[in-house]
């Protein structure tokens, strides 16, 4: 009993689960008392809160009753009654009708003397006021912006920048109180003060330009403002014109990388690493041996900042980030995954070839212990690292191949089934690895889309393989053993097999009789139709429908539409296939699920000029087939090009 008490105590029990609209609605009458319970109405008002904060919604008629109950609390003199009251009009000023009877309590409170009223008065005032009544409080906003309260000088600053991002161009009026508030001793308020004048000069550039270079000349208290300054200088950079004058901004961020706020500098290293300005490439070392110092301190959000934008910068330029090499190696083992996960992905980004294998081996380390959404990360950076070091495909295809069969979710498994197939284009001597992984991983596959997708890419590429007959066992298991879906998409495979390979055929044809007697109808009538058509050996039909390859290029029909989509003078002619070069033996050699190499769609758009001689050889070569594919019935070329972007896509082909 004392045991399981512990652990009921142990337990954290939300108070508001459950909660009914209409119940708490109806407890919301207890506003309209003479004497309400303090402690029942704040009780009230947290539920009304935490309903809406959770995107519950209430109607207008319920929110307007509501709401003028509660402007009775206004009678009470309790702060947290008072300041929950301000919360609630908050949050309901936009669903409720008639809000603007609150206009005058709030006033008062907002002029009154009790700060603890006036910076959440302040706040729910500027919720309801639109354009129409702003200038009967800006003197009030005024006085607020240069208050001797921090607090209540934030909240008038704060609730400015709503005001005017709302379109209220009264808020422009207030440049000298807002300049004067940016020379104020209290962090927040200099902080608050310099986003509203930006804001207030955003449209103009040279009104920009002379904030920012007022500003960098002296020294901000606020290390939040100097961050903001910097972000600022940072963009006037970015927006400035070729060969403009930006020696004074680059100078300002370099003096803000050796400031004594941690901060300060890190926002001056990151902002210093991504613009793209020449000169300040120049200079884009000091950020980086800055943010290699952050990468050794002892706190966990510095060197997972640091981390992020080292990783943001080896996306531009991966040769500025190989100096701090050894700092990431390093960062595998720290004892914060988020951290050692960051540090593997931009070592994948940056790292050498000849550490490749040591890499694939530290990150299976603790791949069961870092959550999915990293583990997607680090499948989407080797992907990228095995298309610089195509040679390395092998350590990488195992680590991948290890990987796929443990347990996972959904997007894990799909990152990790493309990484394979994008290794499987990019290598052709690792199609059988890639497929034998691939066969492995549909032997106990959850999901049916990606079951789908490896069934058609193991009828594609299983079919034109060296050994056929060795994948064919693990299709037809899919046949016997999984749902509907996957069945009808192996017996498409099959027939693939089927159709590439004669000395299969009548094995195939074994097996697709024995799907005639199934029990869904798809699988039975892809079965027949498959069955009959490779037994019959129409070789046309089989080209068109089980093989699913155009007669033309398919780089060069790529090449051919983009032109003329983009010929402007062509829109009102149709698009001619005869235009489009035959597909050549190279061609067909490449043919994948997914586009071709950058050599292949080079070659294809060579051939695509109109006076090349390939044009024309292939013209006299193949015009018997061009003019046979152009003379096809409408029925027939409708779907053979439903087939085509079926296979394109990467899933199974539906029925004929």
């Amino acid at each position: 009993m004392l045991k399981k008490k512990e652990e009921d105590e142990g337990m954290v029990v939300n108070p508001f689960a459950n909660l009914e609209k209409s119940s708490v609605l109806q407890e919301a009458r207890i506003f309209n008392e003479t004497q309400p319970d303090t402690k029942r109405c704040r009780h009230v008002l947290t539920k009304i809160l935490f309903m809406i904060n959770q995107g519950e919604t209430i109607g207008t008629k319920e929110a307007t009753e509501t709401f003028f109950s509660m402007t009775k609390l206004f009678q009470s003199q309790k702060p947290v009654i008072r300041r929950l009251l301000y919360l609630a009009i908050k949050e309901m000023a936009n669903v409720s009708e008639d809000v603007i009877i609150v206009t005058s309590s709030l006033t008062k409170d907002m002029t009154g003397k009790e700060d603890l009223y006036r910076g959440g008065a302040i706040r729910a005032l500027c919720r309801i006021t639109d354009s129409t009544m702003i200038q009967s409080i800006e003197r009030y906003m005024k006085q607020a912006i240069v208050d001797r309260n921090p607090a209540v000088a934030s909240a008038a600053l704060v609730s400015s920048v709503h005001m005017l991002l709302k379109g209220n161009e009264v808020v422009k009026r207030w440049v000298n109180e807002v300049q004067e508030a940016v020379s104020s001793e209290n962090k927040m308020v200099q902080y608050h003060a310099l986003g509203l004048l930006y804001h207030i000069r955003s449209a103009d550039r040279m009104a920009i330009s002379k904030l920012v270079a007022k500003h960098t000349k002296t020294s901000l208290r606020s290390p939040h403002a100097t961050c903001l300054l910097i972000r600022i200088a940072a963009k006037a950079l970015d927006d400035a014109e070729p060969g403009s004058a930006t020696g004074d901004l680059i100078s300002f961020l370099e003096s803000c990388v050796r400031n004594k706020s941690e901060m300060v500098m890190y926002e001056a290293a990151r902002c210093l690493g991504q613009l793209g300005d020449a000169k300040a490439r120049a200079i884009t070392t000091t950020a980086v041996s800055t943010l290699s110092i952050m990468l050794n301190s002892p706190k966990p959000t510095l060197r997972f900042a640091a981390l992020r934008a080292l990783n943001k910068m080896a996306m531009q330029d991966p040769s500025l980030i190989q100096i701090v090499n050894h700092d990431l190696e390093l960062l595998i083992t720290d004892s914060n995954r988020s951290i050692a996960t960051l540090a593997i992905t931009t070592l994948l980004k940056t790292g050498q070839e000849n550490k490749i294998d040591l890499l694939m081996k530290q990150i299976s380390t603790f791949m069961g212990d870092i959550a999915e959404e990293f583990k997607v990360v680090i499948v989407d950076a080797i992907r990228n690292l095995c298309q610089r070091f195509p040679k390395k495909y092998p350590a990488m295809l195992s680590f991948l191949g290890t990987a796929l069969r443990e347990e996972g979710g959904a997007d894990f498994k799909k990152a990790i089934v493309e990484a394979i197939i994008n290794i499987l284009e990019e290598n052709p001597e690792a199609k059988d690895t890639c497929l034998g992984h691939l066969c492995e991983y549909i032997e106990d596959c959850e999901h049916v889309d990606l079951a789908v997708r490896v069934l058609h890419l193991v009828g594609v590429e299983g079919s034109r393989s060296t050994r056929p007959n060795t994948y064919i066992r693990y299709v037809y298991n899919r046949v016997m053993l999984e749902n509907a879906q996957i069945r009808a998409a192996a017996i498409t495979a099959l027939a693939k097999f089927g159709a590439s390979n004669a000395d299969l055929l009548p094995s195939i044809l074994t097996l697709l009789e024995r799907g005639l007697y199934d029990t869904d109808d798809e699988v039975r009538d892809r079965s027949t139709f498959y069955y009959h058509l490779l037994k019959e050996q129409h070789k046309s039909t089989i080209g068109t429908y089980v093989l699913n390859r155009l007669p033309v290029s398919i780089v060069g029909l790529e090449n051919a539409l983009l032109a003329y989509t983009q010929d402007e003078s062509q829109q009102d002619i149709p698009f001619d296939i005869k235009t489009v070069p035959l597909e050549t033996s190279a061609d067909a050699s490449r043919l994948s699920i997914s586009t071709a190499g950058a050599a292949a769609t080079q070659a294809a758009a060579t051939a695509m000029t109109p006076s090349s001689s390939a044009v024309a050889a292939a013209a006299k070569t193949g015009a018997s087939a061009q003019d046979v594919y152009a003379g096809q019935t409408v029925v027939d070329r409708f779907s053979f090009s439903f087939l085509f972007v079926g296979w394109r896509g990467g899933g199974g082909e539906c029925g004929p």
